[in-house]
């Protein structure tokens, strides 16, 4: 069965604002383009630029420790490095996040912002060819938005997908049967990819993305109505190639995974 793109969204900062895109091209062996490039560190999080490596997202300034990071409505210029910034009651941050000037300019606004739930100084990280996945092999994320709103008729309230901070969201394809994908190819628009596993949801998908609250236990909600905690996969681009809103977006085979 072919589903299709229904839309593609990147997350330049870890934790902040997902920006909605056209069309995106993917590279074999690669992350989603401009996605997780930059976290903040809330307190020392024993990052190291010169050999990153993975880090635990409770270190950073992100949904699942501080659902106030919501409030913030970023937006990033991948040409010129400038983040824009705003939240309710706060003043309009500008700023290169190139620059040393721009993430000390950045890291005081979001200071003011998050107040006591700043547990040491916030620093801007990143390091060339790194990214700040959730998980280390986690290199692009696609939601089933079937899945979603079997969710929603299960729980009996609306589930932003926004909450669940994919790459790709995804119609056409049956609820739940992604979850059976692992091992598996698939096409995406004119890339292919593996399936490595399905995502395993923590608290960051309990905040509201529009108003910063939470209020939604959206992880028992899925280990009682399914008994897992799984909503969406993580794939692995196996063929570069370019991916628009409204391409096909086939489903595996269902022969037996190599």
């Amino acid at each position: 069965m072919t589903g299709h793109i229904a839309a593609l969204y990147r997350h330049p900062v870890k934790g902040f604002t997902p920006e909605r895109l056209d069309h995106a091209e993917l590279t074999a062996g690669g992350p989603f383009p401009c996605d997780r490039l930059y976290a903040v560190e809330n307190g020392p999080s024993g990052f190291d630029p010169a050999a990153p490596g993975y880090i635990p997202k409770q270190k950073f300034t992100v949904l699942m420790a501080i659902a106030q990071v919501a409030k913030a409505r970023t937006r990033y210029d991948e040409a010129s490095g400038v983040l824009t910034a705003a939240a309710a009651g706060h003043p309009d941050f500008q700023g290169s996040l190139l620059q040393p000037e721009g993430r000390a300019a950045f890291e005081a606004w979001l200071t003011a912002l998050l107040d006591e739930e700043v547990r040491g100084d916030l620093k801007v990280i990143d390091a060339p060819g790194h990214r700040f996945m959730d998980h280390p092999q986690g290199h692009v994320s696609i939601i089933n938005m079937a899945s979603v709103r079997d969710l929603e008729a299960r729980i009996g309230r609306p589930v932003d997908p926004l909450r669940f901070r994919g790459n790709l969201c995804v119609e056409g394809w049956p609820a739940w049967v992604e979850n059976g994908w692992e091992g598996r190819q698939l096409m995406v628009g004119f890339a292919r990819a593996k399936v490595f596993k399905p995502i395993v949801r923590c608290a960051a998908t309990h905040v509201n993305p529009t108003t910063a609250e939470r209020d939604m236990d959206v992880v028992k909600a899925l280990f009682d109505n399914y008994g897992h905690m799984n909503l969406g996969i993580y794939v692995h681009v196996t063929d570069s190639g370019r991916i628009t809103v409204g391409d096909a977006a086939t489903m595996p085979s269902l022969e037996p995974a190599a």
